[in-house]
Protein backbone atom coordinates (compact mmCIF):
# COMPACT_ATOMS: atom_id res chain seq x y z
CA UNK A 1 0.00 0.00 0.00
CA UNK A 2 2.87 2.78 0.47
CA UNK A 3 4.11 1.58 -2.26
CA UNK A 4 1.30 2.35 -4.57
CA UNK A 5 1.05 5.77 -2.85
CA UNK A 6 4.40 6.32 -3.29
CA UNK A 7 4.14 5.52 -6.95
CA UNK A 8 1.11 7.98 -7.21
CA UNK A 9 2.61 10.72 -5.59
CA UNK A 10 5.38 10.37 -7.61
CA UNK A 11 3.30 9.88 -10.71
CA UNK A 12 1.37 13.18 -9.50
CA UNK A 13 4.32 15.24 -9.16
CA UNK A 14 5.99 14.11 -12.52
CA UNK A 15 2.83 15.51 -14.52
CA UNK A 16 2.92 19.14 -12.43
CA UNK A 17 6.63 18.89 -13.49
CA UNK A 18 5.86 18.11 -16.81
CA UNK A 19 3.45 20.87 -16.96
CA UNK A 20 5.19 23.48 -15.34
CA UNK A 21 8.40 22.43 -16.97
CA UNK A 22 10.11 22.70 -12.69
CA UNK A 23 10.41 20.51 -10.23
CA UNK A 24 7.72 21.97 -7.84
CA UNK A 25 8.85 21.13 -3.99
CA UNK A 26 12.33 22.34 -5.13
CA UNK A 27 11.00 25.53 -6.15
CA UNK A 28 8.23 26.10 -3.61
CA UNK A 29 11.40 25.21 -0.60
CA UNK A 30 13.59 27.31 -2.53
CA UNK A 31 10.94 30.42 -3.01
CA UNK A 32 10.03 30.22 0.65
CA UNK A 33 13.46 29.94 1.89
CA UNK A 34 14.16 33.28 -0.05
CA UNK A 35 10.87 35.28 0.88
CA UNK A 36 12.12 34.93 4.94
CA UNK A 37 15.00 36.06 4.48
CA UNK A 38 13.20 38.65 2.48
CA UNK A 39 10.99 39.26 5.07
CA UNK A 40 13.39 39.54 7.95
CA UNK A 41 15.36 42.00 6.09
CA UNK A 42 12.34 44.45 5.63
CA UNK A 43 10.59 44.05 8.77
CA UNK A 44 13.44 44.49 11.15
CA UNK A 45 16.50 46.53 10.10
CA UNK A 46 16.10 47.83 6.83
CA UNK A 47 20.07 48.07 6.41
CA UNK A 48 19.77 44.14 6.00
CA UNK A 49 17.97 44.50 3.13
CA UNK A 50 20.78 46.19 1.89
CA UNK A 51 22.73 43.12 2.25
CA UNK A 52 20.03 41.11 0.84
CA UNK A 53 19.63 42.76 -2.11
CA UNK A 54 23.30 43.06 -2.85
CA UNK A 55 23.89 39.35 -2.48
CA UNK A 56 20.84 39.03 -5.64
CA UNK A 57 22.32 41.32 -7.82
CA UNK A 58 25.68 40.16 -7.45
CA UNK A 59 24.66 36.99 -7.84
CA UNK A 60 22.15 38.00 -10.80
CA UNK A 61 25.13 40.13 -12.68
CA UNK A 62 27.32 37.29 -12.25
CA UNK A 63 25.87 34.62 -14.07
CA UNK A 64 24.20 37.24 -16.73
CA UNK A 65 27.76 37.87 -17.31
CA UNK A 66 28.35 34.64 -17.73
CA UNK A 67 25.32 33.47 -19.77
CA UNK A 68 26.35 36.48 -22.28
CA UNK A 69 30.03 34.65 -22.47
CA UNK A 70 28.69 32.45 -23.57
CA UNK A 71 27.25 33.11 -26.02
CA UNK A 72 30.51 35.14 -27.47
CA UNK A 73 30.09 37.97 -25.75
CA UNK A 74 33.62 38.77 -23.93
CA UNK A 75 32.08 40.52 -20.81
CA UNK A 76 34.60 41.20 -18.21
CA UNK A 77 32.51 39.44 -15.48
CA UNK A 78 35.12 40.55 -12.31
CA UNK A 79 34.04 44.25 -13.02
CA UNK A 80 30.24 43.93 -14.12
CA UNK A 81 30.34 42.31 -10.63
CA UNK A 82 31.48 44.95 -8.76
CA UNK A 83 30.12 47.43 -10.67
CA UNK A 84 26.61 45.85 -9.78
CA UNK A 85 27.47 46.02 -6.80
CA UNK A 86 28.24 48.91 -5.80
CA UNK A 87 25.06 50.47 -6.73
CA UNK A 88 23.19 48.98 -4.16
CA UNK A 89 25.18 50.74 -1.32
CA UNK A 90 25.25 54.11 -2.99
CA UNK A 91 21.26 53.96 -3.52
CA UNK A 92 20.84 53.22 -0.33
CA UNK A 93 22.71 55.67 1.39
CA UNK A 94 23.05 58.92 -1.18
CA UNK A 95 19.07 57.92 -2.33
CA UNK A 96 18.97 59.04 -6.08
CA UNK A 97 21.96 60.45 -7.02
CA UNK A 98 24.01 57.52 -5.48
CA UNK A 99 21.71 55.22 -7.34
CA UNK A 100 22.89 57.68 -10.71
CA UNK A 101 26.50 58.14 -10.48
CA UNK A 102 27.04 54.40 -9.25
CA UNK A 103 25.24 53.48 -12.50
CA UNK A 104 26.99 55.51 -14.31
CA UNK A 105 30.40 54.60 -13.13
CA UNK A 106 29.90 51.02 -13.10
CA UNK A 107 29.26 51.80 -17.25
CA UNK A 108 32.38 53.31 -17.01
CA UNK A 109 34.29 50.91 -15.31
CA UNK A 110 33.31 48.09 -17.63
CA UNK A 111 34.31 49.92 -20.71
CA UNK A 112 37.56 50.66 -19.93
CA UNK A 113 38.17 47.55 -18.76
CA UNK A 114 37.19 45.79 -21.88
CA UNK A 115 38.99 47.85 -23.97
CA UNK A 116 42.38 47.59 -21.56
CA UNK A 117 42.20 43.93 -22.92
CA UNK A 118 42.63 44.59 -25.79
CA UNK A 119 46.65 45.32 -25.23
CA UNK A 120 46.85 41.87 -25.00
CA UNK A 121 47.06 40.49 -28.60
CA UNK A 122 45.22 37.47 -27.99
CA UNK A 123 42.06 39.19 -27.14
CA UNK A 124 42.19 41.40 -30.00
CA UNK A 125 38.69 41.80 -32.25
CA UNK A 126 37.22 43.75 -34.81
CA UNK A 127 35.35 46.91 -33.93
CA UNK A 128 32.05 45.76 -34.63
CA UNK A 129 32.57 42.81 -31.61
CA UNK A 130 34.06 45.49 -29.28
CA UNK A 131 31.36 47.08 -29.37
CA UNK A 132 28.84 44.48 -28.84
CA UNK A 133 30.67 43.43 -26.22
CA UNK A 134 30.40 47.00 -24.35
CA UNK A 135 26.86 46.86 -25.43
CA UNK A 136 26.05 43.86 -23.03
CA UNK A 137 27.91 45.06 -20.13
CA UNK A 138 25.75 48.31 -20.12
CA UNK A 139 22.88 46.14 -20.38
CA UNK A 140 24.00 44.15 -17.41
CA UNK A 141 24.37 47.03 -15.56
CA UNK A 142 21.19 49.04 -16.82
CA UNK A 143 18.78 45.93 -16.52
CA UNK A 144 20.15 44.64 -13.22
CA UNK A 145 22.10 47.16 -11.32
CA UNK A 146 20.02 50.43 -12.43
CA UNK A 147 16.76 48.94 -12.33
CA UNK A 148 17.55 46.66 -9.15
CA UNK A 149 19.01 49.83 -7.36
CA UNK A 150 15.12 51.30 -7.41
CA UNK A 151 14.34 48.62 -4.88
CA UNK A 152 16.91 49.70 -2.80
CA UNK A 153 16.12 53.32 -2.74
CA UNK A 154 12.63 52.72 -2.34
CA UNK A 155 13.46 51.30 0.71
CA UNK A 156 15.89 53.66 2.11
CA UNK A 157 12.90 55.80 2.05
CA UNK A 158 11.22 56.93 5.19
CA UNK A 159 8.30 54.58 5.49
CA UNK A 160 9.79 53.06 2.01
CA UNK A 161 10.53 49.36 3.42
CA UNK A 162 6.31 48.80 3.28
CA UNK A 163 6.17 50.23 -0.22
CA UNK A 164 9.13 47.77 -0.98
CA UNK A 165 7.45 44.88 0.52
CA UNK A 166 3.77 45.68 -0.91
CA UNK A 167 5.00 45.95 -3.93
CA UNK A 168 7.06 42.59 -3.88
CA UNK A 169 3.87 40.64 -2.26
CA UNK A 170 1.77 41.90 -5.63
CA UNK A 171 4.50 40.62 -7.97
CA UNK A 172 4.51 37.44 -6.23
CA UNK A 173 0.51 37.13 -6.54
CA UNK A 174 1.09 37.99 -9.86
CA UNK A 175 3.30 35.21 -10.35
CA UNK A 176 0.79 33.22 -8.32
CA UNK A 177 -1.74 33.65 -10.17
CA UNK A 178 -0.65 33.19 -12.93
CA UNK A 179 0.68 30.22 -12.77
CA UNK A 180 -2.40 28.79 -10.85
CA UNK A 181 -4.77 29.88 -13.16
CA UNK A 182 -2.75 29.50 -16.21
CA UNK A 183 -2.28 25.18 -15.12
CA UNK A 184 -5.52 24.67 -14.80
CA UNK A 185 -7.20 26.65 -17.38
CA UNK A 186 -4.24 27.72 -20.09
CA UNK A 187 -5.36 27.25 -23.49
CA UNK A 188 -4.08 29.79 -25.48
CA UNK A 189 -0.56 30.99 -25.66
CA UNK A 190 0.19 34.51 -24.68
CA UNK A 191 3.49 34.86 -26.42
CA UNK A 192 4.22 31.74 -28.00
CA UNK A 193 7.17 32.21 -29.87
CA UNK A 194 9.15 34.16 -26.41
CA UNK A 195 7.51 32.29 -23.59
CA UNK A 196 5.41 29.18 -25.18
CA UNK A 197 3.58 27.88 -21.46
CA UNK A 198 2.11 31.97 -20.70
CA UNK A 199 -1.05 31.93 -21.43
CA UNK A 200 -4.39 34.46 -21.55
CA UNK A 201 -5.49 32.27 -19.15
CA UNK A 202 -3.02 32.87 -16.53
CA UNK A 203 -2.57 36.74 -17.74
CA UNK A 204 -5.97 36.96 -16.43
CA UNK A 205 -5.36 35.17 -13.35
CA UNK A 206 -2.63 37.35 -12.85
CA UNK A 207 -4.45 40.65 -13.16
CA UNK A 208 -7.33 39.39 -10.51
CA UNK A 209 -4.38 38.46 -8.03
CA UNK A 210 -2.42 41.53 -8.35
CA UNK A 211 -5.89 43.60 -7.95
CA UNK A 212 -6.77 41.86 -5.14
CA UNK A 213 -3.15 42.16 -3.68
CA UNK A 214 -3.07 45.71 -4.34
CA UNK A 215 -6.28 46.67 -2.76
CA UNK A 216 -5.24 44.48 0.57
CA UNK A 217 -2.03 46.19 0.78
CA UNK A 218 -3.16 49.48 0.09
CA UNK A 219 -5.42 49.44 2.65
CA UNK A 220 -3.70 47.38 5.36
CA UNK A 221 0.12 47.95 4.84
CA UNK A 222 0.09 51.57 3.30
CA UNK A 223 -2.61 53.32 4.27
CA UNK A 224 -3.74 54.01 1.30
CA UNK A 225 -7.17 54.09 -0.48
CA UNK A 226 -8.54 51.27 -2.21
CA UNK A 227 -8.51 52.76 -5.21
CA UNK A 228 -4.69 53.42 -4.91
CA UNK A 229 -4.58 49.88 -4.64
CA UNK A 230 -6.33 49.10 -8.16
CA UNK A 231 -3.45 51.29 -9.81
CA UNK A 232 -0.71 49.55 -8.06
CA UNK A 233 -1.97 46.01 -9.29
CA UNK A 234 -2.87 47.68 -12.39
CA UNK A 235 0.52 48.73 -13.02
CA UNK A 236 2.64 45.89 -11.51
CA UNK A 237 0.78 43.72 -13.41
CA UNK A 238 1.99 45.17 -16.34
CA UNK A 239 5.32 45.76 -15.75
CA UNK A 240 6.02 42.18 -13.83
CA UNK A 241 4.28 40.46 -17.28
CA UNK A 242 6.64 42.69 -19.37
CA UNK A 243 9.56 41.50 -17.01
CA UNK A 244 8.74 38.19 -17.11
CA UNK A 245 8.53 37.88 -20.91
CA UNK A 246 11.85 40.13 -21.63
CA UNK A 247 13.86 37.22 -19.72
CA UNK A 248 12.02 34.62 -21.61
CA UNK A 249 13.27 36.88 -24.61
CA UNK A 250 16.38 37.41 -23.09
CA UNK A 251 17.19 33.32 -22.94
CA UNK A 252 15.44 32.96 -26.06
CA UNK A 253 17.88 35.12 -27.93
CA UNK A 254 20.92 33.14 -25.83
CA UNK A 255 19.61 29.91 -26.78
CA UNK A 256 19.28 28.35 -23.43
CA UNK A 257 16.62 27.66 -21.25
CA UNK A 258 17.59 28.90 -18.03
CA UNK A 259 20.12 31.57 -16.67
CA UNK A 260 21.91 29.59 -14.48
CA UNK A 261 21.25 26.74 -12.31
CA UNK A 262 22.01 27.71 -9.25
CA UNK A 263 18.60 27.84 -7.60
CA UNK A 264 17.16 24.12 -7.62
CA UNK A 265 13.46 24.60 -8.94
CA UNK A 266 13.58 28.03 -10.21
CA UNK A 267 16.87 27.92 -12.51
CA UNK A 268 19.18 31.31 -11.79
CA UNK A 269 18.72 34.13 -9.70
CA UNK A 270 17.44 36.21 -12.76
CA UNK A 271 14.44 33.61 -12.96
CA UNK A 272 13.43 34.78 -10.12
CA UNK A 273 13.94 38.78 -9.98
CA UNK A 274 12.73 39.28 -13.87
CA UNK A 275 9.23 40.36 -12.68
CA UNK A 276 10.08 42.92 -9.65
CA UNK A 277 13.00 44.65 -11.75
CA UNK A 278 11.12 46.47 -13.70
CA UNK A 279 8.26 46.91 -11.08
CA UNK A 280 11.10 48.17 -8.93
CA UNK A 281 10.88 51.23 -10.86
CA UNK A 282 7.26 51.69 -11.29
CA UNK A 283 6.33 50.55 -7.35
CA UNK A 284 9.44 54.05 -6.85
CA UNK A 285 7.13 56.60 -8.95
CA UNK A 286 3.98 55.35 -7.32
CA UNK A 287 5.51 56.08 -3.89
CA UNK A 288 6.82 59.99 -5.06
CA UNK A 289 3.54 60.60 -6.41
CA UNK A 290 1.43 58.95 -3.46
CA UNK A 291 3.06 59.73 -0.77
Amino acid sequence: MASDFEAQVRATNDKINARTGRPLIRAIVVGLTLGLALLASLIFVKALFMIFAGALVAFTAWELASALRFAGRRVPRIPALIAALAVIPAAFFWMAVGHWVATLAGIALIVVWRLAELVRPAARTSAREVLLDLGAGVFIMIYIAFMAGFTVLLTAQEGGQWWTLAFLIVVVSVDVGAYATGLTFGKHPMAPTISPKKTWEGFAGSVVAAMTAGILTALFMLGQPWWVGIILGAVLVLTATAGDLAESLIKRDLGIKDISTWLPGHGGFLDRVDSSLLSAAAAYALFLIFT
